[in-house]
């Protein structure tokens, strides 16, 4: 019996649909992860940048994650007495401050994720190598997508709320269907 696929405007209203759901999740997610480790869900997530990237400046966290610099000043100084990060001297510049992660901090919160790492490398099974590439390449594009709206939405904040999409990075980006 053959199986017809659904139009491709049903396909994206299909994947902006699993999109929403599976971002609530996350932050549902990562939500009860920092309330585990007693730590704010941005707190958390700074820390992970900390965790995968390595030590960074306050500078490089604010870029990374949309937030002002002393937003990020106030992250640090609480993972810091939390003992989730330590500020040094960067070596290369004595003026530059770098925070790292406190490696038995990053071993305890990657505990909490290993259950979810199996479970999705099992989900992972599912799927030719062929499909995980493009699964891959969705994801890494979408996660751009949003980083680029988080920063177009933090650049506008307390300029009159634009609209979204008057002006946004990705309108012109657009292919034709």
């Amino acid at each position: 019996m053959s199986r017809t696929l659904p139009s491709r405007a049903e396909l994206v209203r299909g994947i902006l649909t699993a999109g929403r759901q599976s971002s609530t999740g996350t932050v549902l997610l990562h939500r009860a992860v920092a309330d585990r480790l007693g730590l704010h869900p941005t707190d958390h997530k700074c820390a992970d940048f900390l965790c995968r990237d390595g030590p960074l400046t306050a500078g490089e966290m604010a870029e990374r994650t949309g937030l002002t610099t002393g937003a990020v000043t106030g992250v640090i100084d609480r993972l810091e007495a939390a003992g989730y990060v330590r500020r040094e001297p960067d070596p290369a510049d004595r003026r530059r401050v770098m925070v790292h992660p406190v490696p038995h901090r990053a071993r305890q919160i990657g505990r909490l994720f290993e259950p979810l790492a199996a479970a999705m490398a099992e989900l992972c099974d599912r799927y030719t190598d062929r499909e995980l590439a493009t699964i891959l390449d969705f994801m890494t594009r979408s996660g751009e997508v949003a980083h680029r709206h988080t920063l177009w939405l933090r650049r506008r904040a307390g300029r009159g709320g634009r609209r979204p999409g008057r002006g946004h990075p990705d309108q012109r980006q657009r292919r034709p269907q």
